[in-house]
């Protein structure tokens, strides 16, 4: 396998050598190196771990529309069902990626445990199709969510106007890419705080639907089973919306080199968190259906707020605030995760170098965390987004899919290995094939949507051989790539991580 780490290649451009010890490139100066170690420390604990699944998991979907899943079912016995076996089978991803993430100490997720086991293509493919169009378009999406839930107080009487929205949202991602490119701790402590509003707002739906329950509001759960017939592909595509709304299991891998004791921090914060997140989720399905009726649900735009304007009374206009500081979480940690993956893809040399240097002072991957703010922007105000991501949403699973199939492929090529957590063979077996069985299926749901999200993916592979095989490049090119990364670097004040390779 063919790695080209930027630390090693970054060299030959002269500027960069020995600013490993945290100086910034100067012109003409002569004074020794600092001898202060510039690195990305180890600052996320259990609790801080804990709360990144959770706060990256719970978003926005179980608040405002589970409807996916009820829709494709046709009951609301069965729709509990795919949401209990949605969260097991979640559970099983997270504890493969656990036993990846123990295994293969080193921070970039998906992309790490790709370029592991089946070389740099396939990893650059996944990382060129993430940082392009899935991270900036997601990140615009729960951002939109935050934005209207933010101003919903502010406009009871009326609809919201969309500028409004798009100019508070810009606000919310400049908030989240400034606290991430300030301070790891700082982001950390945040998106503890953030966590426990999601759970608190979870709360407050479900100790009413409790109370429901006791007071003998079970008429919606007669005949759970029975409803309008579910089309045959329904059950398939329930699955595909329940594990879309368990996605994020998979983010603290991104932060496996900051993570302290990793060995039994990544294994504990996962179990604990799926079973915190599987519960709640089902737990709030059920309260939502001792007040809200199948048919209802389906109408309903937002389910939570209708839930509460109706048990809740006036505390029901919190209901928005949360929804927002939920959607502000996911933000929160999926940039502080993802960024990580463009900082590791950057020091192995499939992204520009730039983006694997960290701030001198403030110790954060900082270059890696703004190069979102631009694309997020663009595609905020650009078109439609959910279709944009209903075109990549098969490359997210099918990427997932594969590194967990890399898993089996490591047993047995690399029985040796030092694996400090094991999980048995059927796990990682069972839930790789749920990935690729749902990849398949939306190649034959939706063919043209999924079409030209393969087609995007696809462009990943000439821009490979473009930008990583070919070493013949100009020497105007090279000059002048140079001369940017050395102008970003001094304007940023970043340089190349110490030992970035010494796991």
């Amino acid at each position: 396998m063919v790695r080209k780490p930027v630390v090693s290649t970054i060299s030959n451009g002269g500027y960069l050598q020995g600013n490993v010890n945290g100086r910034l490139p100067s012109l003409g100066s002569k004074e020794p190196p600092e001898q202060e170690k510039v690195v990305l420390k180890k600052k996320i604990t259990l609790l801080r771990g804990i709360s990144i699944i959770i706060g990256t998991i719970i978003g926005a979907g179980i608040f405002i529309s589970p409807k996916g899943v009820l829709q494709n079912t046709g009951s609301v016995g069965m729709s509990l069902i795919i949401w209990t076996v949605c969260g097991v089978l979640s559970l099983f991803g997270a504890l493969s990626y656990a036993e990846l993430g123990t295994s293969i100490k080193k921070s970039g997720g998906h992309y790490t445990y790709i370029l592991e086991v089946f070389g740099p293509l396939p990893a650059f493919v996944r990382v060129w199709v993430e940082l392009l169009i899935i991270r900036p378009a997601a990140t615009a999406v729960i951002s939109l969510a935050f934005g209207r839930y933010i101003l919903e107080p502010f406009f009871i009487q009326c609809e919201i106007p969309e500028l409004a929205i798009k100019l508070i949202t810009a606000v919310g991602i400049t908030v989240v890419m400034v606290l991430n490119s300030m301070s790891v701790s700082w982001s950390a402590r945040i998106q503890i705080f953030l966590t426990f509003c999601k759970l608190t707002a979870i709360v407050i739906i479900i100790v009413p639907g409790v109370m429901q329950l006791i007071k003998g509001q079970t008429q919606h759960f007669k005949d759970a089973f029975s409803g309008r017939d579910a089309n045959i592909m329904g059950l398939p595509l329930a699955f595909y919306y329940g594990m879309y709304a368990y996605a994020g299991w998979f983010y603290l891998n991104f932060l496996t080199e900051e993570v302290e004791n990793p060995e039994k921090t990544i294994p504990l914060a996962i179990c604990i968190s799926m079973a915190i997140v599987t519960i709640g989720y089902v737990l709030t399905n059920v309260a939502y259906f001792t007040t809200i009726s199948a048919e209802e649900l389906l109408l309903s735009n937002a389910v939570a707020v209708t839930f509460s304007e109706r048990l809740l009374g006036n505390f029901s206009l919190a209901v928005p605030i949360f929804v927002a500081l939920s959607c502000f979480g996911s933000m929160n940690g999926g940039v502080f995760a993802v960024s990580r993956l463009f900082y590791v893809a950057s020091r192995e040399g499939h992204l520009p170098e730039i983006l694997s240097m960290i701030h001198v002072r403030k110790h954060t991957p900082l270059p890696a965390v703004i190069v979102l703010h631009p694309l997020t922007m663009i595609m905020l105000f650009s078109g439609d987004l959910y279709s944009l991501l209903n075109f990549l949403s098969f490359a997210r699973w099918l990427f997932i899919g594969l590194a967990v199939a890399g898993l089996i492929y490591l047993r047995y090529k690399r029985p040796d290995m030092h694996r400090p957590f094991k999980v048995p063979l059927f796990i990682p077996a069972l839930f790789s094939f749920t990935c690729l069985f749902m990849v398949a299926l939306s190649l034959y749901s939706d063919p043209f949507s999924t079409g030209i999200g393969f087609v995007i993916t696809l462009t990943g592979v000439p821009a490979y051989y473009l930008f990583i095989i070919w070493d013949k490049k100009p020497r105007w090119f090279r000059r002048m790539s140079d001369r940017i990364t050395r102008t970003l670097q001094i304007i940023l004040e970043v340089v190349p991580e110490e030992d970035c390779h010494k796991l």
